[in-house]
């Protein structure tokens, strides 16, 4: 097979699995409350400094475009779950602070949806292959090689493999978003 072959192989492997288990842990998801969508906006702002962002900020973060952020954001507002101010350092800029109503929905939900991240994706596999596939996933992300990793040198604009951007949990990865030990 050439190298083409595998790659694309690869990928289509990869691709596959991703969409299977988000499919599951999207009908194993445990709340009416919030949607999938919804619950990784919260993911993402309990992992910044006074659990408060900007939409730009959150938009390099999620899977959605910047105004279908936008619409997550104003539902969640209207739901009391978080709230829209204005950015004192750009008056165009809007910054998104999670309520404590909504770090309590965030945190209930974390727990059970943590249990099924672990029961799916660690059920399929042990623990030494999902490290590895950690390993894999944050150098595809990256685009880091073996070289840029012998060398110490993850490249220019690139983000050291060894520092997470985002705790752990999001609905796109695969670890514990309760911050507790798994």
């Amino acid at each position: 097979m050439s190298e083409t072959s595998v790659a694309v192989g690869a990928w289509e492997a990869l691709f596959r699995a991703q969409v299977s288990v988000m499919r599951e842990l999207h009908a194993a998801f445990p709340t009416d409350e919030i949607s999938f969508n919804e619950y990784d906006v919260l993911f993402n702002l309990s992992s910044q400094p006074e659990r408060r962002a900007r939409i730009r900020d959150l938009t390099r973060h999620l899977l959605l475009t910047q105004p279908s952020i936008s619409r997550l954001v104003d539902r969640l507002a209207a739901k009391g779950v978080v709230e829209k101010l204005s950015d004192p350092g750009d008056g165009r800029g809007i910054i998104v602070s999670m309520t404590s109503t909504g770090y309590d929905l965030y945190r209930r939900t974390a727990v059970s949806h943590a249990s099924a991240i672990r029961s799916r994706v660690g059920g399929s596999l042990d623990h030494d292959e999902l490290v590895a596939l950690t390993d894999l996933c944050t150098r595809l992300r990256l685009g880091t090689t073996d070289d840029d990793r012998a060398e110490g040198d993850v490249g220019a604009g690139r983000v050291d493999p060894t520092v997470e951007e985002a705790p752990a949990g999001s609905p796109t990865t695969a670890t514990d978003p309760t911050g507790t030990a798994s």
